[in-house]
C-alpha cells in the first residue's frame, strides 16, 4: 500500500465518547492487511460545499492487527468541516484517505516509558499500548505509565480498557488528573506535568536518564511537559512528542 496514493474505507461502527467525541471504526476497501506502526497517522480527504478539498490527519487509535481495519477518536470542532464530516458518517459510508504516515512510533529497543496526553491525544497511545502489551516480548522487564488529563470525568476516553490492562499488567501503571472535577471526584487534580514531576520524584532509583517519554496533546501541554523533562535533566533525544493543533 503506498503512503501518497489515495484508498477508501468503509465506517463499520461509530461510539460515542462524549457528547463531542466519537470512536469510528473503518475497514480498508479492497485490502485484507493495512500495515502500519503504533502511533502513526492517516490523513482524510473531503470536498468542502464550496468545491474546495480539505484534508485534515488523525492518528491511528487502535494497534496493527495484521488485518485490514483501523480506528480513529476524534472531537467535533464547532464550525470544523472535517471533524463535523466523520462524526456525522453512517455505517457503510465511505472516506478518502491515504497513510500510513508520521514517525511517532514506539523507539527500540523499549525502555521504561511515561506516555503524557490529555483529550483524544490518547489515540496513538492507545495503539502504542495495546501493541506493546498484546506480545509479553515487547514489553517483559519495564515499566509502563500512562498519565491522562482531561477536564472533567465525561472526558475520560478508553478508561475501561486501561483499566484493564492495568489489572493484568502489574507493570502498567494509569494515572488520571481532572483540571475542572466535580466535587465528588476521588481521583487525581491538577495539570499533567504536575502529576508527571510527582511520579519522577518517586522513582529516584530507576535510571530516569534513560527512560522515553512520549507527550500528545495541544501545543501548549507539550511544551510544558518538554520544558518540565529538560529541566529534570532529561536528554531531548529521549523524548518524543505529537502535536495536534
Amino acid at each position: 500500500m503506498h503512503e501518497h496514493a489515495f484508498h477508501t474505507a468503509r465506517l463499520t461502527r461509530a461510539i460515542d465518547l462524549s457528547e463531542q467525541t466519537r470512536h469510528l471504526e473503518f475497514h480498508v476497501d479492497g485490502v485484507e492487511r493495512f500495515h502500519f506502526q503504533a502511533g502513526q497517522f492517516i490523513s482524510v480527504k473531503e470536498r468542502r460545499t464550496d468545491g474546495r478539498e480539505q484534508t485534515r490527519a488523525y492518528s491511528i487509535a487502535s494497534p496493527p492487527r495484521g488485518d485490514g481495519k483501523f480506528e480513529l477518536c476524534l472531537n467535533r470542532v464547532g464550525e470544523g468541516f472535517m471533524s463535523n464530516f466523520l462524526c456525522d458518517l453512517d455505517e457503510g459510508q465511505q472516506i478518502s484517505w491515504h497513510g500510513p504516515h508520521g514517525l511517532f512510533t514506539l523507539h527500540n529497543p523499549v525502555q521504561d516509558s511515561i506516555f503524557i496526553c490529555t483529550g483524544t491525544g490518547v489515540a496513538p497511545f492507545r495503539s502504542m499500548l495495546h501493541h506493546l502489551f498484546a506480545d509479553h516480548s515487547r514489553n517483559r522487564g519495564h515499566e509502563f505509565w500512562l498519565i491522562y488529563g482531561t477536564r472533567d470525568e465525561s472526558d475520560i476516553y478508553y478508561a475501561d480498557e486501561f483499566r484493564k490492562l492495568e489489572r493484568e499488567f502489574p507493570h502498567f501503571h494509569y494515572l488520571v488528573t481532572l483540571s475542572r472535577p466535580t466535587k465528588s471526584w476521588n481521583g487525581r487534580r491538577g495539570y499533567v506535568q504536575e502529576h508527571v514531576l510527582t511520579l519522577l520524584e518517586t522513582l529516584p532509583d530507576r535510571g530516569v536518564e534513560s527512560m522515553h517519554a512520549y507527550i500528545c496533546g495541544r501545543h501548549e501541554m507539550v511544551a510544558a511537559n518538554r520544558a518540565l523533562l529538560q529541566q529534570l535533566g532529561w536528554d531531548c533525544t529521549n523524548i518524543f512528542y505529537e502535536r495536534y493543533d
